[in-house]
C-alpha cells in the first residue's frame, strides 16, 4: 500500500487500485460520488461511521490537486 497523502492510499489489491481513503475498502470516488449527489459530510459519515471528516476533506482536496495536473 502507498499512500498518496496522509489519508488517501493506493493497492493494487484494493478497489481494483483506485485511490481509497486509508486502506479502507471506500473509494475516494464514492466519497466524491455521495458529495456531488448532495449529501454533507455528516450523511456519509452516518453511512460510513468508520469515516472521519479529515477523510472527506482529504478526498475533496485529492481531487482538486489531481485536477491541478497538466494533461496533454
Amino acid at each position: 500500500m502507498v499512500y498518496l497523502t496522509d489519508r488517501i492510499t493506493l493497492d493494487a489489491n484494493l478497489c481494483n487500485g483506485r485511490p481509497t481513503v486509508r486502506g479502507l475498502r471506500i473509494s475516494v470516488q464514492t466519497v466524491l460520488e455521495f458529495l456531488f449527489a448532495g449529501d454533507s459530510s455528516n450523511e456519509i459519515i452516518a453511512q460510513y461511521p468508520i469515516l472521519e471528516e479529515e477523510d472527506i476533506s482529504a478526498c475533496q482536496q485529492f481531487a482538486i490537486d489531481l485536477m491541478g495536473r497538466q494533461y496533454i
